[in-house]
């Protein structure tokens, strides 16, 4: 008797149900020896209108973001000459229509570079931009505390003991002092002494020193 070949399981994962080799685009069909047939080819989908829209928009933006990178950030990142002459001309472009149309250019030549390294560029500017600005707001809290309560003083001696605590304690009475002095015309009232008390307190935040120092004799006495 005749054995009948089983029907194919729809969900087999090795077993592919589109077998004509038609209705399968050149351009998505990609890793395989020529003239091999197109069950054993391997599948790229092909991106609808509107994915490549949107990857061309993402394309543009992050070249927008590597162009506003500062020169010394730039000159340590991976890409194609032809993107890289493309930024500088942009940046020795000054009017407004030209610099839109080098940007475009830009956007272009951002096709034949390598994305990710170009994306891990930016992000490590961004996470320092915001290190930055947040040592620059911890700064402006202590210096607003150390003039308004006496207990700052004590805090910081606490979390900063390497510091100079004499020269804090006289820069705080000066600013404390500038505090209850009336603004002269044309001048702030937030003068020279937060100014100074200011630099002395950013230092330690720009330096990520650690806020607590703990002896070995402390550990062991816990």
């Amino acid at each position: 008797m005749r054995q009948r070949t089983p029907a194919p399981d729809p969900f087999d994962a090795d077993v592919s149900l589109d077998t004509d080799a038609d209705d399968a685009s050149p351009d998505a069909l990609a890793d395989a020896p020529m003239g091999a047939p197109a069950a054993a080819q391997k599948y790229v989908p092909r991106l609808s209108k509107t994915q490549l829209k949107t990857q061309s928009h993402e394309l543009q933006q992050l070249g927008a973001e590597v162009a506003a990178l500062p020169e010394s950030r730039l000159a340590d990142v991976p890409m194609p000459e032809s993107l890289r002459d493309a930024i500088a001309q942009y940046r020795r472009t000054k009017s407004h229509e030209g610099r839109r149309r080098q940007m475009q250019l830009i956007g272009k030549q951002m096709r034949f570079a390598e994305p990710e390294p170009l994306r891990e560029a930016v992000a490590s500017f961004k996470l320092g931009s915001a290190r930055d600005t947040l040592a620059l707001h911890q700064a402006e809290a202590w210096r607003d505390d150390l003039i308004a309560n006496d207990g700052a003083l004590t805090r910081w001696a606490q979390a900063y003991p390497r510091s100079d605590l004499q020269q804090l304690r006289s820069l705080v009475r000066a600013a404390r002092k500038a505090a209850l002095e009336p603004a002269q015309p044309g001048q702030s009232r937030n003068g020279r002494a937060f100014r100074e008390l200011f630099q002395f307190v950013k230092p330690w935040f720009q330096a990520a020193i650690p806020t607590t120092e703990v002896s070995d004799s402390d550990e062991r006495d816990d």
